[in-house]
C-alpha cells in the first residue's frame, strides 16, 4: 500500500492508496500541487493526469474518500456533505474512481480554503505480506 501527505497552508494529513489503476496513475505523477476549490465539504483540484472512468467509479462516496474526478480531471478529498448530497454523507457532481482514505481526523480540511495551494507527495511505500520483525505486525 502507498501512503501519501496532503498539505494546505499549516494542514497536514495522511492517506493511503488503494490497489486500484487510478490509485497507480496518480503515484506515478507525485508530488503534484495545484489550488484548491471547495464545494460543500469537498476539496478538488486539477492535476496533471488524465485517466478513465474505472468500472466502479461512483458518486455516492463517504467522508475520507479519495477520488479521482475523470470529468476535470481532479484529485478530490470528501470531508461531508457536498451541494448534491441527500443526507450528511457526501456526493461527487458526476462519477469519481475512489483510490484511496485518509488516515485520521479529515474534518481538518474544513480550514482549507478556495485558491489555496495542496500539495500531495508521497510518504511511504507498505508492500502487501511486509512484516515487523519486531512485533510481528504487518
Amino acid at each position: 500500500m502507498n501512503l501519501i501527505t496532503i498539505s494546505a497552508g499549516d494542514i497536514s494529513i495522511s492517506a493511503e492508496l488503494n490497489n486500484s489503476p487510478t490509485a497507480d496513475e496518480i503515484w506515478r505523477a507525485l508530488p503534484i500541487e495545484g489550488r484548491a476549490n471547495t464545494w460543500g465539504d469537498e476539496i478538488y483540484f486539477e492535476i496533471p493526469v488524465i485517466i478513465n472512468e474505472e468500472p466502479d467509479a461512483r458518486a455516492d462516496v463517504e467522508v475520507g474518500d479519495l477520488g479521482y474526478w475523470p470529468s476535470g480531471h481532479a484529485f478530490c478529498i470528501f470531508f461531508g456533505p457536498t451541494p448534491v448530497s441527500s443526507d450528511e454523507k457526501p456526493c461527487a457532481a458526476s462519477p469519481v474512481n475512489v483510490f484511496g482514505r485518509v488516515v485520521g481526523d479529515v474534518t481538518k480540511l474544513k480550514n482549507v480554503r478556495s485558491g489555496e495551494m495542496v500539495r500531495v507527495v508521497r510518504s511511504e511505500r507498505k508492500n502487501r505480506g511486509d512484516v515487523n520483525r519486531n512485533n510481528g505486525s504487518v
